[in-house]
This record gives C-alpha cells, sequence and structure tokens, in this order.
C-alpha cells in the first residue's frame, strides 16, 4: 500500500508549523505533498522534523522566501525535476519520477493567468503514469463549487481527456464536499488528486481530512489517496 498525503499548509505554516510537522508525521504516509511551502526558517524547521520522521527524500521547487512553492518529501527515493514556465510560474510544480510513477505536487495560482495545465499534459502523455496532487486553486464549476466562477475549468476537463481521473470523485462520485471555504461560508473543492487512468484500478481510497482545517492548522483540508 501507497499512501500519499496532500495539503496546503498556508502561507508556510508561520506559528502553526510545529503542529503541522506533528499532523503530517502522524498520517504516515509516504510522501508528503506541501503546497504553499516557503523557502524559509519556518521550511526548514519543517523539513528538519520530517527528516527525524524517516522522511530522509526532499524535494523542493527553487523559490523566493516570500513565493508559495512546493515540497515533496518522501520515504521513497526518486528523481526530481524542475520544470520552466514562460509565465514564471516553474515553481509551482514539483516533479519527482518513483519507480511505478510520477508525483507532481502542486500550487496553481489563484485567478492568474498560467501555463502550468500546458506542463500537466504533457506530463499526463508521457509513458510513465502520472499522480498529479495538490492545490489547484480551481474546480468545476456547479461540481466543486455551487457557483461559477472558477477559472481553468475546460483545462480540467483536459487533463480527464488525456487519461488523468480525479481519484476523489471515482471513489465518492458526485459527493458535496469542499475542501476550502471563505469567510462567508462558500465551500470550493481546490484541492484534488488526480491518478492516470492505468492506476484506477490500484486506488483503495482517497479523501479529505477536514478537522484539521476546522481547528485552523490550516485554511484548507488535509487530502489523502491510498494505492494497494
Amino acid at each position: 500500500m501507497i499512501k500519499i498525503v496532500s495539503w496546503n499548509i498556508r502561507q508556510g505554516g508561520g506559528t502553526r508549523i510545529a503542529k503541522i510537522a506533528e499532523t503530517l508525521i502522524k498520517t504516515k504516509a509516504h510522501m508528503l505533498v506541501c503546497s504553499e511551502y516557503r523557502n524559509q526558517a519556518k521550511g526548514i524547521f519543517l523539513r528538519h522534523k520530517l527528516l527525524e520522521a524517516g522522511y530522509r527524500f526532499q524535494y523542493v521547487t527553487a523559490a523566493t522566501s516570500e513565493a508559495n512553492a512546493v515540497l515533496i518529501a518522501s520515504k521513497i527515493d526518486g528523481h526530481s525535476r524542475l520544470h520552466k514556465s514562460p509565465c514564471g510560474y516553474g515553481y509551482c510544480v514539483a516533479s519527482v519520477d518513483f519507480e511505478a510513477f510520477s508525483l507532481h505536487g502542486v500550487y496553481l495560482p489563484h485567478k492568474k493567468k498560467h501555463d502550468l495545465f500546458d506542463i500537466l499534459l504533457a506530463e499526463a502523455s508521457v509513458d510513465r503514469p502520472s499522480i498529479i496532487v495538490g492545490d489547484y486553486n480551481t474546480g468545476k464549476n456547479g461540481i466543486d463549487q455551487r457557483g461559477d466562477s472558477f477559472w481553468y475549468t475546460d483545462e480540467l476537463r483536459e487533463l480527464e481527456e488525456a487519461g488523468m481521473v480525479d481519484a476523489f470523485r471515482q471513489m465518492h462520485g458526485n459527493l458535496e464536499t469542499y475542501s476550502w471555504r471563505s469567510h462567508q461560508g462558500n465551500g470550493y473543492r481546490y484541492d484534488h488528486s488526480y491518478v492516470h487512468q492505468d492506476l484506477v484500478p490500484l486506488i483503495k481510497a482517497c479523501d479529505y481530512d477536514h478537522t484539521v482545517r476546522e481547528q485552523g492548522l490550516s485554511d484548507h483540508s488535509l487530502m489523502w489517496l491510498e494505492l494497494g
């Protein structure tokens, strides 16, 4: 069984970082993906705590200390790759090739023009099956929110046409749930786990832990994916 956990830790974690590290370690995941990771002192603290817990292999996208980047921490070794983005958002996608699949951790900019779906579509087309997890900052209008304010819904559907499957919907159908809520209480499912169709028979579980958001550890729910 392989367990992958993804979580937007909100602006690098701040004063919540020790509890964030504890929460991530308690998931006992094989691979962790942190969106809104920041290359600063709190980020180093988090990486040290994960290292002590057995996450020996760590991959961080190159970004300034104030930029929202991506961290992949794993108990299994892999080969990392960097991406170039004409729009300047290459640090928003972290890619690691493992033996059985490529894992892509994402933090896609919210309502900004970017070309990151081009990168993800290209990765979906290679021979090695991909898993793409993290904060997409988008979803399907009318399904992942009640309104229609999402950008990049069409690109998300292109990703599905390229063979990527929404693991949560695969397991739960049209169940209404949201991974982020506005101050007005409006819900949005920003966080996703997309799995290449070749890996779909291996999906054992995919769900959210909303308690970490309700407790204020982040403004996003934690998501996990299990393959067996």
